[in-house]
């Protein structure tokens, strides 16, 4: 049966001037709430359209029982099943598995996301991690608060874990979307090589020397000297890397995970840390955010964390407020939109 989502999504597209357009993330870090000036800018472009904003997620509920375009992160089910009008959902993030509930999967409508506007920040902090790690940056920063000159406890440690050089080293890229790309692009600029897994085995040739099918994941872990974690999360990726895969990792090997918290299976992971049958790891997410302050993890000193911050960067709103109005144009022109999300699949 088609849902009333489904079927306004597959009718002819209103004109701007009978569309309501609303804005609505609020987020305790307040970077990831939407500026004033990306309302402003659509507004000029289509002044006919009812353009609103909301600050807070107070009257969400209200305001979208006659919206039309939803621009956000969150909606509960029972918002989303009174928004009767309601035809496409832009998502601020490039992550959708909150939303894929199955109110939303069922109904068709059609859902976009942000996926590559993070992507420049978040490649560069992908690869200002592998040097850090590689230059034991971490370590020099904790000596530094000791007052030590740290040179001999820099190199009095297993060989393998020695300051080391980049070139040659293989990057093994747990997903391969607009991130990895852009990731390995730059990794392959300073001499690295670039192995990658996908869920169907295919990636650009021309950036990833080899790719590996999801069934594969094991055989790659084996030979990588880092491995990023870069896939969405769906039921199939939860706590994909765990004990099992852990254990095949060198012991000289590095651990990123800038995609979620739930595809690595944490606990497993502090025991590897705590047992250095891993080089290290370095997090951007955690199973928990904020990461709790009596988490092990703090504690560690061959773990590098960063606070969700992979993605921040003072461009980011610009490229988000660019992606939305070239898919407007694509909407009212009846166009296909960009980052279209396949609800089947969760991403």
């Amino acid at each position: 049966m088609t849902s009333n989502h489904s079927a306004a999504a597959a009718t002819s597209r209103p004109a701007p001037a009978v569309s309501k357009l609303l804005i609505c993330v609020h987020h305790p870090f307040s970077y990831w709430n939407p500026p004033p000036e990306m309302a402003e800018r659509i507004r000029r472009k289509w002044p006919a359209m009812r353009v609103v904003h909301l600050p807070t997620y107070d009257h969400l509920g209200d305001e979208l029982l006659d919206t039309d375009i939803f621009v956000g992160f969150s909606i509960r089910p029972a918002q989303f099943t009174a928004a009767r009008k309601l035809s496409w959902i832009h998502v601020t993030a490039a992550a959708v598995a909150h939303l894929m509930y199955p109110e939303i999967r069922s109904s068709g409508i059609l859902m976009t996301n942000a996926s590559g506007v993070h992507s420049i920040p978040m490649a560069e902090h992908i690869v200002g991690t592998f040097i850090a790690l590689a230059r034991r940056f971490p370590d020099c920063v904790r000596y530094q608060m000791q007052s030590r000159w740290s040179q001999q406890e820099l190199w009095d440690v297993p060989p393998a874990l020695r300051p080391a050089e980049l070139r040659g080293k293989i990057a093994l890229f747990i997903g391969f979307g607009a991130l990895g790309h852009e990731a390995g692009r730059l990794a392959r600029a300073i001499g690295m090589r670039v192995w990658a897994v996908t869920r169907s085995g295919r990636a650009d040739g021309e950036i990833a020397e080899r790719v590996f099918s999801s069934d594969a994941l094991r055989e790659a872990l084996q030979q990588a000297d880092f491995v990023v974690v870069a896939a969405p999360e769906t039921p199939e990726t939860t706590k994909m890397i765990g004990e099992r895969e852990l254990s095949l990792v060198k012991r000289s090997a590095y651990l990123i995970n800038v995609a979620r918290g739930a595809l690595i299976d944490e606990p497993a992971l502090i025991r590897a840390l705590q047992q250095r049958t891993v080089a290290g790891a370095a997090l951007d997410v955690t199973s928990e955010e904020p990461l709790p302050p009596d988490s092990p993890l703090w504690r560690l000193d061959n773990a590098f964390i960063t606070p969700h911050s992979s993605a921040i960067s003072d461009r980011l709103w610009v490229r988000q407020t660019d992606l939305v109005m070239e898919n407007l144009e694509r909407w009212f022109s009846g166009r296909e939109l960009l980052n279209r999300v396949d609800l089947i699949r969760g991403y």
